[in-house]
């Protein structure tokens, strides 16, 4: 889930189960590059990390700490693999969020886990959106990955060092890292757990409890998978569902800790009571309408003292959760729509500075870079590799200024064939368009959904649509831009931006809704689910991100989230993607 806990509030929320965190297993990155012959010898691997002693950089309370790992590539430069959740108010963490991290067996792998103080000011906003320039350095540790899979724990402790590598005066600490194989499942169960006549542990109020759920470890321990929200001054919450993923516990014999804590905002949170049970036992626990109660640690002969304390099962349902291959394998096909801006803000295409300009020597402008390195993830998953191209702000040859034109310039259709016909297409187009303004993306939007929205009648949920919109970012009908993704936000659609140029992005980034608050149009409707990505295509170039990687991020979660709400299910049949993933394999 990857949130930023470091206020009173973001502290409280759930953290683990079943959403589908940043750092998660992307399939369709892994697809893609399978299919296109790339299929080392790997094993997905799950880091989780704890730390102990740090450095308190805070100064009314205690540090919020945070951990990045990165991947150390050949020139030495280094690619971010993910981010944890922030512990609020504490020297000794334990995140929940893991870090997921292909292990090539063949190969060399180092890893640099940076550890950062969170600051207050920053409460709310996703971890992945920090800039960690922003933030209080605590120290650095460095490793390879396979350190740590060939310990017979799969794991190890490292000391944290200064960024200059070396250790100083200052005791900074030390930092756990544990590894685990990914184990594949679909089976998903959701769970509404309860409490009754828990003991109190504050003096003027009531407790304020909340549940962590630690699954054992082989090695011996437990590792923190999930925990539920914190519910105010309450001696018998009931919490909201709690979704667990197969890969999370394994078995459903495997046993589980469950603690449930009084709330501190001070970080010390104080443990009301514990017990050790499986899926299966909460399963029977449901089935037969019974509690069962929490122990504590007695001080006397070192036995466990039972406590009043129950933990009740109301609600348990187990259900298969497909994955984004199950879809695209079976049946499933993704089309692809662009959408390239012709204002005048992208400079006078017969000038060298312009965005649009076209050089004789065959270097590519900004445009042409965006349209070949995402083509060839585009095409793939598009079957028939016809795309609808537009073109919007630009004056047309009638002397009309459109905001969705076809690129072509074709008074019918709008569909060219693959990369290349985007590429003379857009050739073609800015020989006979002049560019204008302003820049509206509401035509271009709702001609993608009225195509998407015709597909639900005739293609039986079996299509889904992603718009490519290549832009300087200078957006003009922002309100009416939001209005319309608010109302296209229950079709079968997915809107990626591509920012080109060197402008400030800021307005872009409000269209993508990282930051947990779904889209809210003038009217106040909100947004059935999120479907837009932005991607600036100034960090692809600078190496902090890859073309495959930007493109497919949200990609799959946005089209899951989609058949989801419908109820729609692989088919049978395997579709053009299994039998080209089936013959590179092979």
């Amino acid at each position: 889930m990857g949130g930023c806990f470091s206020d009173m509030e973001g502290g409280k929320q759930a953290v683990g189960g079943l959403g589908k965190g940043a750092n998660a297993q992307n399939d369709a990155v892994d697809f893609f590059f399978r299919s296109q012959g790339f299929h080392q010898m790997f094993t997905q691997v799950e880091l989780s990390l704890s730390a102990s002693s740090l450095l308190d950089r805070d100064i009314a309370s205690k540090s919020d700490p945070m951990v990045v790992v990165f991947a150390k590539k050949r020139d030495g430069k280094c690619e971010e693999l993910g981010r944890t959740e922030v512990i609020m108010n504490s020297l000794n963490p334990e995140w929940i969020e893991k870090i997921s991290v292909a292990f090539h067996f063949e190969i060399v792998q180092p890893l640099e886990f940076h550890v950062y103080d969170i600051d207050t000011k920053y409460h709310g906003i996703p971890t992945k959106t920090l800039k960690l320039g922003d933030q209080d350095f605590l120290g650095m540790a460095s490793c390879t990955l396979s350190e740590i899979v060939t310990k017979r724990s799969r794991r190890l402790t490292l000391r944290l060092l200064e960024k200059s590598g070396n250790g100083g005066p200052r005791n900074l600490g030390e930092i756990t890292v544990h590894a685990e194989e990914t184990v594949a499942s679909r089976s998903v169960v959701e769970m509404v757990l309860r409490c009754s006549r828990l003991d109190n542990k504050d003096v003027f109020s009531k407790s304020d409890p909340f549940l962590r759920i630690s699954r054992m470890v082989e090695s011996g321990g437990y590792i923190p998978i999930c925990k539920t929200e914190v519910i105010n001054d309450n001696l018998n919450p009931k919490w909201r569902p709690v979704c667990l993923g197969g890969h999370k516990f394994g078995s459903k014999e495997n046993p589980l800790l469950i603690e449930c804590f009084d709330f501190n905002s001070s970080g010390d949170h104080v443990l009301i009571g514990k017990m050790q049970k499986s899926v299966a036992d909460l399963e029977k626990l449901y089935k037969e309408r019974r509690g069962a109660n929490f122990v504590i640690s007695s001080t006397s002969h070192g036995k466990e003292k039972v406590l009043k304390g129950e933990l009740f099962v109301d609600q348990y349902c187990e259900k298969e959760q497909f994955s984004f291959i199950d879809y695209v394998s079976n049946g499933f096909e993704l089309n692809f729509m662009v959408a390239v801006d012709f204002t005048a803000s992208n400079g006078n295409p017969l000038h060298s500075d312009s965005l649009h300009y076209i050089d004789a020597h065959g270097r590519l402008n900004s445009y042409q870079k965006a349209i070949m390195e995402v083509g060839e993830v585009i095409q793939f998953y598009d079957s028939d590799r016809r795309f609808p191209a537009w073109g919007f702000g630009g004056k047309i040859p009638d002397g009309t200024v459109s905001h969705c034109f076809n690129l072509n310039g074709s008074p019918g259709t709008s569909e060219v064939a693959g990369v290349e016909g985007i590429m003379d297409a857009y050739g073609s187009a800015l020989r006979s368009v002049s560019l204008s303004g302003p820049t509206l993306f509401g035509p271009v939007i709702n001609m993608a959904a009225q195509i998407a929205g015709q597909s639900l009648t005739s293609h039986n949920h079996t299509m889904y649509y992603v718009l490519l919109i290549i832009t300087d970012g200078v957006v003009t009908d922002l309100q009416e831009t939001i209005n319309a993704l608010v109302k296209k936000s229950d079709l079968p659609l997915s809107i990626l931006i591509v920012g080109v140029g060197n402008a400030d992005f800021k307005s872009m980034e409000v269209l993508d809704a990282d930051n947990g608050h779904r889209l809210e149009s003038s009217s106040g409707r909100i947004a059935t689910r999120d479907i837009v990505q932005f991607v600036s295509m100034r960090e692809v170039h600078s190496g902090q991100i890859s073309v495959v990687q930007a493109l497919l991020e949200e990609l799959p979660e946005q089209f899951l989230s989609f058949m989801r709400s419908r109820d729609v299910k692989p088919l049978s049949q395997p579709s053009h993607f299994s039998q080209a993933s089936t013959s590179s394999i092979q």
